[in-house]
């Protein structure tokens, strides 16, 4: 293990009875300090990489090391340099969101005057002062996401692993959570290992990512590198009269690739994004007129589509909720 704040996997791999990998010897490494990004469609292997990663399932063969931890033989001690919050939060209904967190600073061995003051800390940190002492079950699904956040940092790890921290949330709590796990990295040195299908979410906190599919990594690094590797930003005119479409078409081919585009429109693969403002100067000088101009720069769901031949899901859910926001 290259750091004792780190995760490093080496050809780990995890097989259910009577069924296909659903890890499939993969590598990994997060850096200290980081937030790594782990992408994939359901079903892909993410959840099955975590609940190896902290100790929820043995792995079938390779290693993983998690704070300097060997996850199958010092499982204890993986433990207790983590905090995570899965995909379904563990919450008791009718305990409140102070009684949840005395009862984890419990679990963690912490005296009477640290659970008080951290109980407090948190509390503040997530936004849940008001509802402290309401029982979870009148809670809204934010809240008890934010809840569970705070329950995996009662005891101050090194490493906090997110599962989809974010799924059936609401914009402004996705937000809120964004938010918290930016500072924990940058103001507290926390390592997050974050899983997603939320293009927005991994472009916007991760430092690095890897793409999961069929229980292999198919691709690695950080978002700018991964978009830049896979294409260029492609312009699309629509023109405002249709007997116009070859003089456009001739315009913007001295400018890039003809590529497809939406119905309708003429399609360019241009080679930086500022060639937008020379393509609109050239059409205004053949005093050729366009109903719609666009520009679509590589996304990471181009970079998914490139390696998967597949969307993600959370894909289709952002592009709805810019719709109707």
């Amino acid at each position: 293990m290259r750091d004792s704040h780190g995760i490093e996997a080496e050809r780990l791999v995890r097989e259910f009875k009577n069924g296909p990998r659903a890890v499939d010897e993969i590598d990994l490494f997060v850096a200290p300090g980081e937030i790594f990004g782990f992408l994939g469609p359901n079903g892909a292997g993410k959840s099955t990489t975590v609940h190896m990663l902290t100790t929820l399932l043995p792995p079938t063969a390779g290693t993983a090391r998690v704070a300097g931890y060997d996850v199958a033989k010092e499982g204890p001690k993986v433990r207790a340099a983590i905090g995570a919050a899965l995909q379904e939060a563990a919450l008791d209904q009718f305990l409140t969101g102070r009684e949840h967190l005395n009862l984890q600073a419990s679990l963690h061995g912490l005296s009477r005057a640290d659970k008080k003051r951290r109980g407090e800390e948190l509390l503040e940190r997530v936004g849940l002062t008001l509802a402290a002492d309401r029982k979870v079950k009148g809670y809204s699904g934010g809240m008890k996401r934010r809840l569970d956040l705070a329950l995996a940092l009662v005891h101050e790890p090194q490493i906090l692993f997110l599962d989809e921290p974010t799924t059936g949330l609401d914009p402004q709590s996705r937000s809120a959570l964004w938010v918290e796990v930016g500072r924990l990295a940058k103001e507290e040195g926390v390592t997050v290992f974050l899983t997603t299908q939320y293009l927005e979410e991994a472009d916007l906190l991760a430092d690095r990512l890897s793409i999961i599919h069929r229980g292999r990594i198919v691709a690695e690094g950080t978002p700018a590198a991964l978009k830049a590797e896979i294409g260029r930003p492609t312009v699309e005119v629509i023109p405002a009269d249709p007997a116009q479409g070859e003089a456009v078409a001739r315009t913007l081919e001295l400018f890039g690739t003809p590529t497809t585009g939406a119905p309708g429109a003429i399609a360019v693969r241009v080679e930086r994004e500022s060639d937008l403002s020379d393509i609109v100067r050239a059409l205004d000088a053949e005093d050729l007129h366009s109903a719609h101009v666009q520009l679509h720069a590589p996304s990471l769901d181009d970079v998914f589509l490139a390696k998967t031949g597949r969307s993600l899901e959370g894909a289709a859910e952002e592009a709805e909720q810019a719709v109707t926001a």
